[in-house]
């Protein structure tokens, strides 16, 4: 048989392009990449769902809180800060105390050169001494004038009565009663005079009180118990009166100015508990409460306040301080400095 004739053996057909890819293995499972695909699939779907959940959950509880809570961070913690002043001008010879010292009520921290208030202390004092003695001369002036007085009317009455027996000339009765009305003028003149010296007398004590006065601001004291700060004095400074030379920050009261947005005053009461979060002690709240809100915005009372009168206005949202005071007594180990910053939460009515 030729080689022609020989049949070759038949190729496995080819499976059509147009039929549909296997769905089950030959051993009925279905094939891996299915498998992970769905499960990927269930996975997105519960984790999108927890997540729809989640939201929904937090956006209730934020629309709750919200609804009895009003909350701020433009807040800050607030204090006594005393300005020390000297009320006289001269130089500097001590400063007794240095930034972030402690200092108590009274307590001696600038001394300023007291020669020339001393030297004005000794010339009050002079002057007041030579006008008591002018006080002093007046009161004899005026029992002289007295004894004289007594005198010439004594005179002035034995006269009359010899003028009535016309014993005597009319022109001698005329000079008697000159005479006494002359020493009772003097009199008069005299007591003016020690009421003038008297006079000038408590004026020289005024001096002089004033001057001692003047005298003692020569020393400084701390008008109050806390801390130094913002030091700005030296020894030799020459200070005027009334210049700022350093401040105490009181260490006795501290308390919260909270902006609220005018929109969350609405249900805002007096007396209302207030949770305050410091930045400074993440971990620590403080509690507190409403003692007062500002009689206006913050606005009102700026260097240039808005006028919404020139026709150009903006609605802004204005802000109100509110005042919060702590209701727990201070924690030594978290000490609040004026000017922190907090977070402030009202639990509304």
């Amino acid at each position: 048989m030729s080689s022609e004739n020989a049949e070759s053996p038949k190729a496995p057909a080819e499976p059509s392009k147009t039929s549909p890819p296997a769905l089950v293995k030959a051993d009925g499972t279905e094939p891996q990449q299915r498998k992970k695909g769905g499960a990927r699939r269930a996975i997105f779907l519960s984790i999108l769902v927890l997540a729809v959940l989640a939201g929904v959950g937090f956006g209730i509880k934020e629309v709750t809180f919200y609804r009895h809570h009003a909350e701020t961070d433009d807040a800050q913690i607030e204090g006594h800060i005393d300005p020390v002043l000297p009320k006289v001008s001269g130089y500097v010879t001590e400063v007794l105390v240095d930034d972030n010292q402690k200092v108590n009520a009274g307590q001696v921290i600038i001394k300023i050169d007291t020669r020339d208030l001393q030297a004005k202390v000794d010339t009050a004092r002079a002057a007041l001494e030579n006008s008591r003695a002018k006080v002093a001369v007046a009161s004899a002036n005026v029992s002289s004038a007295r004894t004289e007085a007594v005198r010439t009317a004594n005179d002035l009455v034995r006269y009359g009565a010899l003028r009535q027996k016309e014993e005597i000339s009319q022109q001698q009765y005329d000079a008697a009663k000159a005479a006494a009305d002359s020493t009772a003028a003097a009199v008069s003149a005299a007591e003016r005079a020690v009421t003038a010296a008297q006079a000038d007398a408590a004026q020289k004590k005024a001096d002089l009180d004033y001057a001692l006065l003047q005298l003692s601001y020569a020393t400084v004291t701390a008008p109050a118990s806390g801390v130094v700060a913002k030091k700005n004095v030296e020894v030799g400074q020459f200070v005027q009166a009334g210049q700022p030379l350093l401040a105490i920050v009181e260490d006795s009261e501290t308390w919260v100015v909270a902006n609220f947005k005018e929109t969350q005053l609405k249900k805002m009461r007096v007396g209302q508990p207030v949770q305050i979060e410091v930045d400074a002690y993440p971990k620590q709240v403080f509690h507190g409460r409403v003692e007062s809100l500002a009689p206006a915005t913050g606005a009102r009372f700026a260097l240039l306040p808005p006028d919404n009168a020139t026709g150009n206005f903006t609605k802004v949202v204005q802000r109100v301080p509110v005042k919060i005071v702590f209701t727990e007594p201070p924690d030594p180990s978290r000490p609040l400095r004026a000017g922190m910053s907090v977070n402030a939460i009202v639990k509304l009515d």
